[in-house]
């Protein structure tokens, strides 16, 4: 009895132990804590060979700078990587590392359960084997408890020790939407393992749409490999964060149909992003973006492309592939030209290329004859080609504040015209086309800050005009007067000019006919009395 009483004193003392470890973590915590480190040391690595790629850049053009301090500077900016790459790890390595020595607990557990078992050879202790078994049962009970659901969901308890990882409940509900507006998101900023263990439960769950816009702490620049596993995923907001890197398993994301990724830190995208080919909506922009893959031109559903706010000089040939593609907008970056092949992105109804560094556009750009809107102020455009008036459904063209000399007159067949700007091309443009007046359905004009002087005839059929801007522009005529009146009263003093002008040539012309006559005439007569000719 003796010994019994003993055995029941040290199994009750293990079961106090066990009771007393903190919170274990969950299978998909775990799982969550790997795929951290795993993308931890890809990036690390990624990040060293990027330092190496621009130091031997510097080595070429930094002539007369010490070796030696180079050589610091290479070294320093290599610590940082490893430093910024063990501040990653630190919680994904803790969370492995308790899961390592809870196994350590689970071997001495069940060792202590064969010792003690009424089955097995310590039979004899007696008594002891159900507490032993008890122990057991409350540790896999715990494990259970700490499920990684309720890390990412809140849906499943983790005893009294709230939920995993410490995410409030009503932001989680909030990130994994299923229809819901969001409107009770909670202001909440997330660690990396928070966001990989978000990943794994959402990919367990079937999540169909994921918004992480704003919620990922500052430190986080990349995101874990695990994003691959949100197979099910067709939305996803990670935007307005600091991410610098996509991981490559992105393009697994194969049912993935609007991705935003707007201001954050972008340098490029990988290879694998042309993997994903259900894509409809992308927003890229206020990111610092200088090329595309070649494989962005596989993403033949995309029907909406902000690629605004980076620094690209030019975009790739590949863009043509894109043939649903409506809208593109491209503003606020350091374009130089477009590629021919834009002409083949024939479904494009908004093409928006203001601020740029453009000085003209392809003759390709006709082929686009679905577009209805065309933006391109602030660019150093000289001209038009003459193959904008194929477009015959364009119904607005922006290219004030550029270098135009002249508008092409075939812009006159463009006949759907609603808005046209040709603002503020200052000492450059002195001229309107003179069948602007083919353009019937024209709205609003702006010829403000150029060097025209006279209206064209034409102008007098511009009927439905009921916008004019001719600010610092020298019109001489019609005068600033009739300018103060109104479009319609420009159009009217034009008209009129032009039927008192035919008038007047009218009566000229009859003047001159019968002047003509009586001269003719009169030169007969004097023929006749001279004998020159028989009368």
């Amino acid at each position: 009895m003796a010994a019994a009483a003993a055995t029941a004193d040290v199994v009750e003392e293990l079961t106090r132990v066990y009771r007393e470890l903190p919170p274990r973590p969950a299978v998909e915590e775990v799982e969550a804590a790997a795929a951290v480190l795993a993308s931890a040391d890809a990036e690390e690595e990624a990040r060293l060979a990027e330092v190496a790629r621009e130091e031997a850049a510097r080595l070429r053009e930094a002539e007369g700078v010490s070796g030696e301090l180079l050589a610091v500077l290479r070294e320093a900016r290599r610590a940082a990587v490893r430093l910024r790459a063990l501040q990653q790890r630190k919680e994904a390595a803790h969370v492995v590392e308790l899961e390592r020595r809870f196994k350590v607990l689970d071997g001495l557990i069940q060792r202590a359960s064969r010792v003690v078992s009424p089955s097995g050879e310590g039979s004899s202790a007696g008594g002891g084997g159900v507490e032993t078994e008890e122990v057991v049962e409350e540790m896999d009970a715990r494990r259970s408890d700490v499920a990684a659901a309720a890390a990412a969901v809140g849906e499943i308890e983790r005893g009294n020790r709230g939920v995993g990882f410490g995410l409030d409940t009503k932001a989680v509900s909030s990130l994994l939407r299923n229809g819901s507006t969001g409107s009770d998101m909670v202001d909440q900023k997330l660690s990396l393992i928070q966001v990989a263990s978000l990943i794994e439960s959402s990919a367990k769950r079937g999540t169909t749409e994921l918004n992480l816009r704003g919620k990922l702490v500052d430190q986080i620049e990349w995101l874990p490999v695990s994003l691959g596993k949100l197979q099910d995923v067709t939305e996803l907001d990670i935007s307005e964060n600091r991410i610098m890197a996509l991981p490559s398993t992105v393009g697994s994301l194969r049912y993935l149909t609007k991705l935003d990724i707007h201001s954050n830190q972008l340098i490029n995208l990988p290879d694998t992003f042309g993997e994903l080919s259900s894509l409809i909506d992308l927003d890229l922009h206020a990111n610092q973006l200088k090329s595309l893959p070649v494989s962005f031109g596989n993403l033949t559903s995309l029907a909406n492309l902000d690629l605004s706010s980076n620094q690209f000089k030019i975009l790739p040939d590949c863009i043509g592939k894109l043939m649903n593609l409506r809208r593109l907008i491209a503003e606020t970056n350091e374009l130089e030209e477009l590629p021919y092949t834009i002409g083949s992105c024939i479904s494009l109804v908004e093409l928006r290329l203001d601020f740029n560094q453009l000085k003209a556009l392809p003759e390709g750009i006709g082929k686009l004859e679905k577009l209805e809107i065309l933006t391109l102020h602030y660019n150093r455009i000289k001209g038009l080609p003459t193959t904008i008036g194929s477009l015959t459904r364009l119904r607005e063209l922006d290219v004030s504040f550029n270098e135009v000399e002249g508008i092409p007159e075939s812009i006159c067949f463009a006949t759907s015209l609603v808005k046209l700007n040709v603002s503020r091309n200052f000492a450059d443009l002195r001229a309107l086309p003179r069948s602007i007046g083919n353009l019937e359905m024209l709205e609003e004009l702006d010829i403000s800050s150029n060097q025209i002087r006279m209206l064209p005839d034409s102008f007098e059929f511009l009927a439905k005009l009921r916008v004019f801007h001719a600010d610092e522009t020298p019109l001489e005529v019609p005068p600033r007067e009739v300018i103060k009146l109104g479009a319609q009263a420009v159009v009217q003093y034009v008209a009129d000019m032009v039927a008192s002008r035919g008038a007047s040539q009218k009566k000229t012309d009859g003047t001159s006919f019968w002047a003509w006559f009586r001269s003719l005439f009169g030169c007969c007569k004097k023929d006749e009395e001279l004998g020159l000719v028989p009368a």
